[in-house]
């Protein structure tokens, strides 16, 4: 394999069409090396806070109830970037229990946080391939707006970012280059790196392959949230991550004009740099804030198990039990607590009073019937700055 250094980057070229310029982008499967010093040290920080929040995640008991959280929250704020309107809140509450209005939105984060643990699952025995992104891309739109926008196919005519056509803030490749990127693509992410003393590190070469996804734009829809969600399982697929714990999409969500603005600048001024160190930021920015986040479910958990409940008397095993459920579905209501007690509703309807007078549930809807609760103070952790 040749080797670059990406002071030499060139992202492609721009090709005059009828009315519109498309752009067409340079292949990337190279040994890409790092001579900027910046970059350099941004690439440890990133290693670093990237290995606390790994080692962090391996010590929390019953973890996959919060990584649970996580993805839901990502899959909340990669759809908020596209344009949907669900909350994290409402993207926790069930269908029936939604206004009709807000359905669509949430049917359509509903559908990503189904295509993440589809992915994740798929990777025991499939690796990161266009086949695997294409299975993801069909359950990401399964059921949603984008039904009519070929899931699963690679698009077969040109697409845009922007109003239309001729006024488009950027035009990917035509659909006849998309294979043979596609291909390079694919074959960048499996480069086997252990061997070559000059490797591309992990979190650049992930780095790079998101952006050239999003440059090549293979789909009619859901390019930007396939394109978030390879990140993770990147980092998972390489063992950078033992669980999937790290999410960009609310660090890209926050900084949305620099996001988009570093991807175009590649693309207008071969400044990869830029976009590297932007991402790099984010990792940094976004571990730290996960290793919060943990910490501070932590301190909650034993706030809450080791002094709250204790009041209850004999019946904190069953509060422990309801506890255990909200930490992966933090709002419930009492068919769903008598359900999970095996109990009479006018048992769980009990328990569910101690727990709003303790304050850990609240009542969200004010009705006498059909009512739901949240586990407030959890929810309220995952959508801190």
């Amino acid at each position: 394999m040749k080797t670059k250094d990406f002071k030499d980057f060139k992202a492609g070229t721009w090709i005059k069409r009828t009315e519109y310029q498309s752009f067409s982008p340079e292949k990337i499967n190279y040994e890409w090396v790092i001579s900027d010093p910046k970059l350099a040290n941004l690439l440890s920080q990133a290693d670093r806070s990237l290995g606390k929040l790994d080692a962090f995640s391996e010590l929390i008991p019953d973890i996959d109830f919060f990584i649970m959280m996580h993805i839901t929250k990502e899959a909340t704020v990669s759809s908020k970037i596209e344009g949907t309107q669900t909350s994290f809140q409402e993207a926790l509450i069930k269908e029936q229990d939604l206004d009709p209005e807000r359905r669509e939105d949430w049917k359509e984060v509903r559908s990503y946080i189904e295509a993440m643990n589809q992915a994740i699952g798929e990777m025991e025995k499939l690796p990161i391939s266009t086949r695997l992104i294409k299975q993801t891309h069909s359950t990401l739109l399964k059921g949603t707006r984008g039904k009519e926008k070929l899931p699963g196919e690679l698009r077969t005519s040109q697409n845009w970012i922007g109003p239309s056509l001729k006024n488009a803030i950027f035009v990917p490749p035509t659909h006849t280059e998309i294979s043979e990127l596609m291909g390079d693509l694919e074959q960048f992410i499996h480069a086997d790196i252990s061997e070559s003393p000059t490797h591309v590190p992990h979190l650049v070469k992930i780095a790079l392959i998101h952006y050239q996804f999003e440059t090549i734009h293979p789909f009619l829809d859901g390019n930007g949230r396939i394109g978030r969600l390879l990140i993770t399982l990147y980092l998972l697929d390489k063992g950078l991550l033992k669980r999937p714990v790290l999410y960009l999409s609310d660090f890209f969500e926050k900084n949305r004009r620099d996001y988009y603005d570093n991807l175009m600048r590649v693309r207008e001024k071969d400044d990869i740099n830029s976009w590297l160190s932007f991402f790099l930021i984010g990792v940094i920015e976004t571990a730290e804030a996960s290793i919060s986040t943990f910490q501070q479910i932590l301190k909650l958990r034993e706030k809450i198990e080791f002094t709250q409940i204790l009041e209850l008397g004999k019946r904190q095993q069953d509060a422990k039990k309801i506890l255990k459920f909200l930490y992966g579905n933090p709002i419930i209501d009492s068919a769903k607590v008598a359900e999970i007690l095996d109990v009479h509703a006018s048992t769980a309807n009990r328990l569910i009073k101690d727990l709003i007078e303790l304050g850990i549930l609240e009542e969200l809807t004010g009705f006498k019937r059909n009512r739901i609760f949240a586990f407030q103070a959890y929810i309220d952790l995952f959508n801190k700055p």
